[in-house]
């Protein structure tokens, strides 16, 4: 099993959802960089599970700075993330325990660990265990907001109502995310958006959507052609993301329907450098930054976890049977998983930021 993604930045995450404790290892920070805890609690209360369209499992979330900070600064050694499980219901996947749950990774966990797994609450599979990321994707957006590096997240779509797009004036949008808990750049969208979650969970039921992600000020040059582009190297990271089927950058599949007059964005002189007067390559050419803003847009599943009966097999002896899942689950994740991504980005961007310009870039003055 591997745990670990980045060559130069990397992060490790350990825990199941009902161990001990999660969280995560992120290693190859510049000393010098700033450590916020009280961002780094922000950014976890915006992953929590609030009001009636999220979990009935209500966690503290406390971080714990076991090592690699030293007077508020990384030291430059491994900095450990801890955060322990406290309001575990493990009784209620007894019943679970040989039957696979439809959408869930029971069936291929038991495939693949030989019946050795945690299977409670879906163990290391759990979107639980995003929690260590969110903790080090703190530190990793503090650090890219230093140099002038802006990561914004909002709900594109949810059980079939649309938000905007974000606007030209990206770096405002992008802003005022930030304290939103539940991230639409239209506030009017909200109350429908929470209205068909609720009626899902009403009718034991589930809903998916879209998460539109923005980043702003990262530089030209940055990725690599063939099998390390930077778009790969963000899907990588994203499709590891627990629910996420689906990335696209730019107009992603839609260039697909355009010409290549539609399609091509035009260069011209900004400056010292060369923008672009559209960006439907969302950022990215050749695997390589262009220094435009990078769009990405994300497809994120219904919650498998529902409370209509349904057809499974007992995993024993692979015979027929059904499971009506009890205990406490979200009706919709989409709107917890926006922070995660803003956090698996940030981890991305500054590995990728360190392969390129070098390790201590993120560490230096503008």
């Amino acid at each position: 099993m591997k745990n670990t993604f980045g060559s130069s930045v990397s992060i490790t995450i350990f825990g199941e959802s009902h161990g001990a404790a999660i969280g995560a290892v992120l290693d190859g920070l510049a000393p010098g960089i700033p450590v916020d805890e009280e961002f780094i609690a922000h950014q976890m209360d915006l992953r929590k599970a609030v009001g009636s369209i999220s979990t009935a499992r209500h966690e503290a979330d406390k971080v714990r700075i076991l090592s690699g900070v030293f007077n508020g600064k990384t030291t430059g050694t491994p900095i450990t993330f801890m955060i322990e499980n406290q309001d575990q219901h493990s009784r209620d996947y007894g019943e679970l325990a040989y039957k696979a749950r439809p959408g869930h990774a029971d069936f291929t966990a038991m495939m693949k660990y030989h019946g050795h797994q945690d299977f409670r609450g879906g163990g290391h599979f759990s979107g639980r265990i995003t929690a260590g990321i969110v903790a080090a994707g703190a530190v990793a957006i503090s650090a890219l907001k230093a140099k002038g590096i802006l990561i914004g997240t909002h709900i594109l779509s949810c059980g079939g109502i649309c938000d905007r797009s974000f606007s030209p004036d990206l770096e405002n949008d992008i802003l005022s995310l930030g304290s939103k808990e539940f991230a639409v750049l239209d506030d009017s969208v909200k109350a429908p958006m929470t209205e068909r979650i609720e009626a899902a969970k009403n009718n034991g039921d589930s809903v998916g959507g879209r998460l539109e992600t923005a980043v702003y000020g990262f530089p030209a040059g940055v990725g690599e052609p063939w099998f390390d582009t930077l778009e790969s190297m963000i899907s990588h990271m994203f499709f590891s993301i627990p629910a996420v089927k689906g990335v696209e950058f730019g107009d992603g599949f839609a260039l697909a329907d355009m010409f290549g007059s539609e399609a091509n964005d035009h260069f011209r002189s900004c400056g010292s450098t060369a923008c672009t007067s559209t960006n439907h390559n969302g950022g990215i050419l050749g695997g390589i930054s262009s220094g435009m803003p990078i769009i990405i847009r994300t497809a994120v599943k219904p919650t498998p976890s529902i409370y209509k009966e349904q057809d499974t097999v007992d995993m024993r002896d692979m015979s027929d049977t059904t499971l009506t899942i009890k205990g406490r689950h979200d009706p919709a994740i989409i709107h917890r998983a926006r922070v995660v991504l803003d956090s698996a980005a940030a981890l991305v961007l500054c590995d990728q930021l360190a392969l390129r310009f070098g390790t201590d870039w993120l560490a230096a003055q503008n």
